[in-house]
């Protein structure tokens, strides 16, 4: 599996990315509260920037991510005491049934086949399980300076039905921020992110 984010891992953490993930946070907070028994799994937690905010108010988190060198980063910021499990590969690698909350931020974009990761979340999950995924609104793929990836965002209703395809019921698709970026000079672009709030 080639490591896309290692030669970016050990710079990860800029303020744009804190700002970024701080929002996420705040805004899952703000809709959902949280419970100390839950069991939590981040998909594409890269170095735990949302994760760990939440992790005080949760029993465990589950870092899943395909980048070992972004693991690497967030495993640095462990102390060994925090309730953590660590998953390096694709989110099919966890089996377990216990998951109370899903969330991600910023990475279902990377993910190939929607769908089959949708189902597998389902397998995964308890009954009233929450999943909350943040990601961009459907855009030109300047975000992400024309590389190819598997989406350039989503259409939050094509998305929807995706979840009730898979099982889940959907309870709310917003607008919770507006990322400003200049990805082609000297032209500064805006680009929607939303909350996809779903319950099994």
């Amino acid at each position: 599996m080639t490591d896309n984010f290692a030669h970016r891992a050990n710079d990860w953490d800029q303020p744009s990315k804190i700002e970024m993930t701080t929002i996420f946070a705040d805004a899952l907070m703000r809709e959902i509260t949280l419970e100390k028994q839950w069991k939590a799994l981040e998909i594409g937690a890269g170095t735990g920037l949302v994760g760990l905010q939440l992790l005080p108010k949760l029993s465990t988190v589950v870092f899943e991510d395909t980048s070992e060198a972004m693991l690497n980063v967030l495993k640095q910021k462990l102390t060994g005491d925090e309730a953590v499990e660590i998953v390096h590969g694709e989110v099919f690698e966890y089996t377990k049934q216990d998951i109370d909350l899903v969330f991600s931020c910023m990475a279902f974009h990377h993910i190939p086949d929607i769908d089959s990761t949708l189902k597998h979340l389902y397998n995964i999950t308890n009954e009233g399980a929450k999943i909350v995924v943040g990601d961009l609104r459907t855009e030109d793929g300047s975000f992400h300076r024309f590389e190819a990836i598997p989406h350039k965002g989503f259409d939050t209703d094509e998305l929807a039905a995706k979840f009730t395809q898979a099982g889940f019921k959907v309870l709310s698709t917003t607008t919770y921020n507006t990322l400003k970026r200049e990805r082609v000079p000297g032209v500064m672009s805006a680009y929607d992110q939303f909350m996809l709030i779903a319950t099994k």
